[in-house]
Formats: structure tokens, sequence, C-alpha cells
């Protein structure tokens, strides 16, 4: 295994892919470089020395500058470097792009869940949705009720855990409270008994729809609505209690926007119309079982690659993320869209750095001129309110290696290939073109997530450094370890180790083709990802300007 890499010949720091100690002698491009201090792995150090003011750059890209004269050998840092990046304009030449091999996959396919709209589902799923934070104890109450009543309710094993301490409580057996340890379950994908194409009903419970801005709660209603007309979705039953600002006419009204001919079943209930609470919901569970039995009648049936939308995201990423994972799920990206089928990569504050590439992937000006125009805004409102794209990467960020947010962003931007950009979405926007759509969205994990699967993605590839409990309500979310440390430490949240690439045991390509068969295994329902079996439903609608 190599100790150290050179990620682009253009850059002046080398990163160690193992941990390096103060005085070892690094031989690179025949001279030699000897270590001033201790170079932990994933962390960089300097190949020539540099002055206050002086570019630090990787991935070709300007990243940095030195906060002091930083010496050949010498570890940067929070405290010698300072985040910066190039400025960015109008779109120049034209794209050019050579597709890779995909012969291979050309007449495979996964089985999916037709739509009547042509999209095609990898789960059938029914949705509870309140319209308003005041319905999320009703959808509570309905969520308790079908999860026990149909099987999909998760193992009871921390009840059985907390019911085995209740017990030695009252025998008084303290020391036995001390030294209790539970026994490990083994998750399991095993189907429930009472609906055999329903793959569950998902509860997108959340805290907005009054009390903020109107903008808030006409983008969760536009939110809502992509994930009702998701294929991964047969219909929804909706709470409304009636007087907030996230009105069920909105809501229905971004429905028609989407798709003109919408007929997916939508059941809606207003409690403030309701003779009681009882009476609604009671009404609510029997119109909606009697919806489930329609849902049911749908089957997996063949689908081509095509229909694949692949949502890009990375969450506790590391100094490996932009050099195994990423890079990796770019290679996967680049196959789906050669296959014509379309991937969205988001999260812009992440973007940092990368802009004039991702303008100059752009195929059309006015696609180019959109991103600008959104970036631009979204940075502008976040420094209105004492903030910035600098301010980013989090703690686990820095301890592992991304010290500038243009360190983090230049090796998050390798999810989305080298394809050219098809598309520029702004935020609750769907996805209309196949190809590589960027999608406006925070760095926020759980927000990006659910705004990439709002926008469409039917399946999700989530890299992550540190291990990152995320999943989503109604989309299969595939995590990926950057380092295999990682994932042999959490192997109940990972589903594939990328750390091979580090260790030289497999190319990029070779690990991106490898995802894209989890992925067709994943997409056909023949697996499930350990966020679907750890049911991390996780779900959080974007209040614009607060996040990064």
């Amino acid at each position: 295994m190599n100790k150290y890499l050179q990620i682009h010949p253009g850059d002046n720091v080398l990163v160690a892919l193992q941990d390096l100690q103060q005085g070892t002698e690094v031989g690179f491009n025949g001279s030699t470089i000897t270590l001033s201090k201790d170079v932990p792995a994933k962390h960089k150090f300097m190949i020539a020395d540099v002055k206050e003011g002086d570019p630090i750059t990787m991935y070709g890209v300007l990243v940095g500058k030195a906060n002091s004269a930083i010496a050949k050998g010498e570890l940067i840092t929070i405290t010698n470097v300072k985040h910066d990046a190039s400025a960015f304009h109008e779109k120049e030449g034209t794209v050019e792009w050579e597709q890779p091999d995909v012969s291979k996959w050309a007449n495979r396919t996964f089985m999916g869940y037709h739509r009547n709209d042509g999209q095609v589902g990898t789960r059938n799923y029914w949705l509870v949705i309140p319209m308003v934070f005041c319905e999320n104890r009703n959808v509570s109450v309905i969520k308790t009720a079908f999860e026990k009543g149909l099987g999909f309710a998760p193992a009871e094993v921390y009840n059985e855990q907390v019911q085995d301490l209740v017990s030695l409580y009252k025998k008084g057996d303290l020391e036995a409270i001390k030294t209790y340890t539970a026994e490990a379950v083994t998750l399991s994908n095993k189907r429930h008994t009472v609906f055999n194409n329903i793959d569950g009903i998902k509860f997108l419970m959340h805290e907005g729809g009054c009390g903020g801005t109107r903008q808030d709660s006409d983008a969760l209603c536009a939110l809502l609505a992509g994930y009702i007309h998701h294929p991964n979705v047969a219909g929804a039953t909706v709470l409304s209690l009636g007087c907030q600002h996230a009105q069920v006419s909105i809501l229905q009204e971004a429905l028609k926007k989407l798709n003109p001919a919408f007929n997916k079943p939508v059941l809606v209930y207003e409690q403030q119309k309701s003779a009681s609470e009882f009476a609604m919901l009671s009404t609510a569970i029997k119109d909606t079982f009697l919806a489930l039995i329609e849902a049911d009648k749908q089957v997996r049936q063949p689908s081509p690659l095509s229909k694949l939308v692949i949502g890009l995201e990375c969450g506790g990423s590391d100094g490996f993320s932009g050099i195994s994972a990423n890079p990796a799920v770019g290679h996967t990206s680049d196959l789906v869209v050669a296959l014509g089928g379309t991937s969205i990569l988001s999260e812009f504050p992440e973007l940092c750095g990368v802009e004039q590439e991702l303008i100059n992937r752009c195929v059309e000006k006015d696609v180019s001129d959109k991103f600008i125009r959104i970036m631009r805004a979204y940075e502008s409102q976040a420094e209105s309110v004492g903030s910035g794209f600098y301010m980013n990467p989090s703690p686990g960020n820095i301890k592992d290696g991304l010290i500038t947010d243009a360190i983090k962003s230049a090796g998050a931007a390798k999810k989305g290939g080298i394809s050219p950009v098809i598309d520029v979405l702004d935020y609750t926007e769907y996805v209309k073109r196949p190809g590589l759509n960027l999608l406006c969205t925070p760095g926020n994990d759980v927000e990006s997530t659910s705004a990439e699967v709002g926008s469409g993605a039917n399946i999700v590839l989530f890299t992550t450094g540190l291990g990152t409990p995320t999943g989503n309500p109604i989309a299969p979310v595939v995590k990926l370890a950057t380092n295999t440390k990682l994932a042999q430490r959490m192997p109940d949240i990972i589903d594939i180790n990328t750390g091979t690439i580090i260790s030289g045991e497999v190319s990029i390509e070779e690990m991106g083709e490898e995802i894209l068969e989890y992925v067709i295994k994943a997409a056909s329902g023949e697996v499930q990802t350990k966020a679907e079996l750890l049911h991390q439903d996780d779900f959080i609608p974007w209040k614009r300007g607060v996040s990064l």
C-alpha cells in the first residue's frame, strides 16, 4: 500500500494514506521530504515551502491560502491555512465527454414498479403526511396502529431490554442491572404477511406548515408533492388541521404542476371539519386500508436501467472521501447516465471552488446561468445572516482532514463524475431530463437527501468516512464507507466498503461497476440496504437560508 498520494499533478500537498511519524522521509519527484510533525492518515503535508498568502492547491484547484509561512514537509491545519476558492464566471468552451463502455449492461434490467406516468419505482410505499406539525400526533397514532397491525413495525429488541431491566429492578438486583448485556439481534429483511407487494407505510412527520414564512410553507407543499408524485409511492393519506399556511389546495396545485394528469389516490382529512378526532382517524384508517388493498395489486416488472434516478450524497466526510468513495460513485453516475438514466448531485455549499468546472460542463448557457444565479444568491443569503460557505466543514470533517470548505467541496464534487450537466434544479424542482442534474440543497445530510428524493431519486448513494446513520422513508439509501476501518467498525451501517481503493486492491472504475451491480439488486428488491433494515426514515424539509 502506498504511504501517500498526489491527487493532481498541480497540487502542492500530498495526502497521507496511513499514519506517518515525524521524521519520516518521503521520496517525491526525485527529492526527499522530511516530515516535521506526525501526519495522521487522511491529512495533508506540503511538498514545497510556501509564504504567507501563497495558494494551497488540491484536486488541481485552489482550496486555501497560507495563513503563515509553511515549510516543506509540514502538516497543513486550520491554523496555518484558511479557506479560499477561485472565482467563477460565465460558461467557457464546449462540452466534450467520452462515455464509459456500458455494453455489458445494455440489455440489463431491474425489477421495478411501473407507474401510469412512465416513472418506475424501486419500492412500493403508501405515505401518511401531515400538512402541519399540529397533526404529528395524529399521524403517530396511525403509524402505531398500522405498523403493528400489518407487521411493518421494527424489531422490539430495545423494548425487551427495558422489560428485562424493569424485572431486575423490581427484584432489587442492581448489580445485575449494571452487568446486564442485551443479546445482539441480526437484522432481517423478512417480509410481512398481510400485503405481499407493499414495502411499507411511511410517515413524513415534520415541524413545518405554519408559524414560519410563507416561502417555507410553500416549499414544504412542493416537497411533499414531490414525495407523493414519486415512483416509489402508490398513494397518500394527508392529515390537515385546516387553518395552517400549508393549505391542501397548495399541495394539490403543486401536484398538478408536476403532472397535469396526476391520478394517484390521495386521501385528505381535515380535523377542523371533522366531528371528532376519533371520527377522523377511524375513517382515515379504514379508507387507507381499502387503498392498500388496491396498491397491493401492483407487482414488480422488468425495467430498463434508464429508469434509474440516482441521488448522489455524502455525510460525515473524511480526508479519503474525495479519493475513494466519491470518485467511485462518480463513475457509477457516469455509467447510469451513459445508459440513459439520471443522477442528481446536490449540496451547493459543497461545490464551492469547483463552480467553474461545473459551469463549463453545462450543456446549455441557460443551464449554466441558472447555476450561477442560484449559487450567488445562496451564498449572499448565508452571508447576510453572518455565515458563509467557508463555515460548512464540521468538527468531524476537520478532525479527519477536511480543513477548508474548498478541500471538502473539491472532493465532494467527485460524486458527479465527469458527464455533462444536463440541467440545474432549484430546491423542490423535479427532474425532467435524463443525465446529470445539479440540485440546490444545503450540505446538511438529511435535508439534502430528503430533497434529492423529493426531486425524483429512486435510490440514493451515500458516501461516509465517519459513519452517518442516515436513511430516507421512501428511497433505499446505500451507505458506502470511504475506508476499511469504518466498514469493519460499523458493519450494521455500511453496505459497501470502498476502502479497498485506498489499499490498492481495486481501481475507482472497478468499484464504480461493483456499486452499479449493487444498485441493480437494491432497486429490484433483492436486497434491503442497512438503512432500510434499521428503519432509518430521516426526513427534514429545508427552511431556506437557515441551513448550510
